[in-house]
C-alpha cells in the first residue's frame, strides 16, 4: 500500500475493533507505547446474585490513536490484535476532530444516562459551561415533556450519544 502520513502532527484516528474486542485492543496499543483512548461509561449489571456497576464502551466496536500516522505507526496500529481497520474515506485515514474527542474524554467513566442516539446533522451547537459535564460540546435537544439533552455527535464514525443535562448553563456555539 503507498502511503503517506497525512499530517506531521499528532492527530486522534479510530479504529474499528473486533465485536467485543475494545479493551484487548487498547491495552495492546498501550503495551506497544501507542496513546490510545477507549471512552468508557458506568451502567449497572445484572449478575446472578447481585447487580454491580461496571464500565462498558461508550462507543461499541471503536477505539481511538494519538499519532502522526507515519507508515512504521500505521502498520504497528493497523497489525494489532483485535483491529478491523483505521476509519476513514477510499482507503485513506481520516482524522477525528479534536473537539468531539475533547466531548468524549469528558464523558469517559460518567455515570450520567448517556444513550445511543441516531446520527444527527441539524441543531444548534451548544457547550455546557457549568455543571459536571462542563466543557462538553454537542447539539442541543430537546423532547416535548421530556428533558433536555445534549447530542454528542462524532462525525467521522456517524454515531451520537445523547446526554441528559439538568439545569447547567449551556451557551448557543455560533
Amino acid at each position: 500500500m503507498n502511503f503517506e502520513p497525512v499530517n506531521a502532527y499528532l492527530q486522534w484516528y479510530a479504529l474499528h475493533a473486533r465485536s467485543r474486542h475494545e479493551n484487548v485492543v487498547f491495552d495492546q496499543l498501550r503495551k506497544k507505547s501507542i496513546e490510545a483512548f477507549l471512552p468508557k461509561i458506568q451502567v449497572m449489571s445484572r449478575r446472578k446474585d447481585r447487580r454491580k456497576r461496571i464500565l462498558v464502551p461508550l462507543l461499541p466496536g471503536y477505539v481511538f490513536v494519538h499519532t502522526d500516522l507515519n507508515p512504521h505507526h500505521y502498520w504497528d496500529i493497523i497489525r494489532t490484535y483485535g483491529v478491523v481497520r483505521m476509519i476513514g474515506v477510499k482507503g485513506k485515514p481520516v482524522p477525528v476532530k479534536e473537539e468531539e474527542i475533547t466531548s468524549l474524554q469528558v464523558l469517559d467513566g460518567t455515570d450520567r444516562t448517556v444513550r445511543n442516539q441516531a446520527y444527527m446533522k441539524s441543531g444548534d451547537r451548544i457547550m455546557i459551561m457549568e455543571g459536571p459535564l462542563k466543557g462538553l460540546s454537542g447539539f442541543y435537544l430537546r423532547h416535548k415533556g421530556k428533558s433536555d439533552k445534549v447530542v454528542v455527535s462524532v462525525e467521522l464514525l456517524q454515531r451520537s450519544l445523547a446526554v441528559e443535562i439538568e439545569n447547567w448553563g449551556v451557551e448557543k456555539i455560533t
